[in-house]
């Protein structure tokens, strides 16, 4: 009897926590910016005197804030180059006066030659000052649509809503001013900019910008609870925005996820990531809908396939620490943009170490483009290193991504892409047997698995092939780049199945058997 999959236990507090690493990086900020921000949100909310139930919206709009500022992440990179290092800057703004006109022009084609930012201006004249005008409503639609489908109340999504309005009504989406603006959301406004301050220079320089806002982005009130007790509001803040602090100071009514629900929550989490380019739209799903079919095909049990499915949905939310001005970019890579591409797939183990719920599928989804030979990354692991369904994972998100047109190729034909696999796992980069069970789920015909004498399995069938030829242990595991003491073990294995002792015995048995032609891909069983 196949192992049923193990019940998740998780908060959604939790899931949201990972949401708003993502959401840091997106930013062009440090992960843990925004559970900083909500300490800071939430001491300035209690000497304000609010209510329990408000400061827990507090929590949740602190972490689902900036979710959003990925949305249009093409558009930003198309008019102002690096889209995360413009939305770092863009921190340190207040829309007042010339300073927005001074930022776009500072900002427009930035990291292009000289011609090509005049090109860049002269379309952005024509039309794309549109697409800036609406980014901040965008980056709340879609924190409102997220927070939506994640299940939080509508105190939490009014909130959101208000989360881009200013003091002085020159905010966004309605221009609400002063006491119409509710206050989680004034004190998330404040709180996001004062941490960034803070970090960069310490308490003088968080109040000294608030005080220069005071009345334009933000409440003169709540400034002025800040100038009271800033050191105490500040004090041991990146121990007391720690992730086991933050979890454990989630509000009572945070929910518990059924198995379900956990499912609704990766998928909403799938979607969240490839928003980020047009060029990815679906894909995660995608993946995740392909590994799930081809598991049983590879023989995976039933835990270990739900939890490769699920880590198709996850396993590239390290994009979002990846600029746009790489990801959709036409021409070739340079070595720096390449390297910072091989970054993506540690970051996104990285976010979901800390949650005990994503953590297993974290470590298995940034084996996604890892290779057998060592070629992969992001941690270059060969061989026995990679597990079986991060093998799967791997043949699985690159079909995916080869159906898929990219800015610098098109989308290949189905049958170009099985051809690629094949070649790649010839080549000893993807495992055969996982590429084979990921074109049989694809619809794909595959060679039907021979069955070879004595008991053997394909992969017994390569070590004796090499063995009968003469190669040491040592050397056969170079060659199929596994391990020496698993080449040592198949070799012995080998031994007691076909009754002998020794490679001439051993030579004899595969010539009689006709196993020394080598030709075609094999299937491990």
């Amino acid at each position: 009897m196949s192992e049923g999959p193990r019940p998740v236990r998780a908060r959604l507090a939790e899931f949201l926590a990972v949401l708003s690493l993502g959401a840091d990086l997106g930013l062009g900020q440090p992960m843990e910016h925004a559970m900083r921000q909500w300490v800071i949100a939430r001491r300035l909310g209690e000497r304000c005197g609010l209510s329990p139930d408000d400061l827990d919206v507090v929590y949740y709009v602190s972490l689902l804030a900036w979710v959003g500022c990925h949305v249009d992440a093409y558009e930003q990179a198309k008019w102002f180059g690096d889209d995360l290092a413009m939305k770092g800057d863009a921190r340190l703004l207040d829309v007042t006066g010339t300073q927005p006109l001074r930022f776009t022009i500072s900002h427009l084609g930035a990291g292009r030659s000289f011609l090509g930012r005049a090109r860049v201006a002269a379309g952005f004249v024509a039309g794309g000052w549109r697409d800036a005008a609406a980014m901040l409503e965008n980056h709340w639609f879609a924190a409102d649509d997220l927070a939506g489908r994640l299940g939080l109340g509508r105190d939490v999504r009014d909130s959101l809503y208000q989360t881009f309005e200013r003091w002085d009504g020159r905010g966004v989406p309605e221009g609400t001013k002063a006491e119409g603006i509710l206050v989680p959301a004034r004190l998330v406004n404040l709180a996001d900019v004062l941490e960034i301050f803070h970090r960069v220079d310490g308490v003088d320089a968080a109040v000294a910008v608030a005080v220069q806002r005071r009345g334009t982005q933000f409440d003169p009130e709540l400034v002025a609870h800040l100038e009271r007790d800033a050191p105490a509001i500040f004090a041991d803040l990146d121990e007391a925005g720690s992730w086991d602090a933050v979890i454990a100071a989630a509000p009572e009514r945070d929910e518990v996820l059924t198995e379900e629900r956990l499912d609704e929550v990766l998928e909403a989490f799938a979607d969240y990531v490839d928003v980020k380019s047009p060029y990815t739209l679906g894909h995660s799903r995608r993946v995740s809908e392909l590994v799930g079919e081809a598991a049983p095909v590879f023989g995976l049990t039933a835990a270990d396939g739900e939890r490769v499915r699920r880590a198709g949905l996850v396993h590239d939310l390290g994009r979002l620490g990846v600029p746009n001005s790489i990801w959709d970019k036409r021409g070739p890579l340079t070595p720096v943009e390449v390297e910072r591409i091989r970054l993506h797939p540690y970051l996104t183990g990285r976010m979901m170490a800390a949650c005990p719920a994503l953590a297993p599928l974290g470590e298995l989804a940034t084996q996604h483009h890892e290779r057998l030979d060592g070629s992969g990354y992001p941690r270059g692991l060969r061989g026995d290193a990679l597990t079986p369904a991060g093998r799967l994972l791997a043949a699985a998100d690159a079909y995916v991504g080869k159906t898929e047109a990219r800015p610098h190729r098109p989308a290949l034909t189905a049958d170009d892409v099985a051809r690629t696999l094949r070649a790649e796992a010839g080549a000893g980069r993807l495992d055969s047997a996982a590429v084979e069970s990921v074109l049989s789920a694809a619809g794909h015909r595959v060679r039907r698995k021979r069955q070879w004498p004595a008991g053997l399995t394909s992969r017994e069938i390569e070590v004796l092939r090499l063995l009968a030829r003469g190669l040491s242990n040592k050397e056969i595991a170079e060659a199929l780049v596994i391990t020496r003491k698993t080449a040592s073990n198949h070799v012995e294995h080998i031994y007691l199945k076909i009754g002998v002792d020794n490679r001439a015995r051993a030579s004899v048995f595969a010539l009689k058997h006709g196993l020394m032609d080598d030709a075609g891909g094999l299937d491990r069983s």
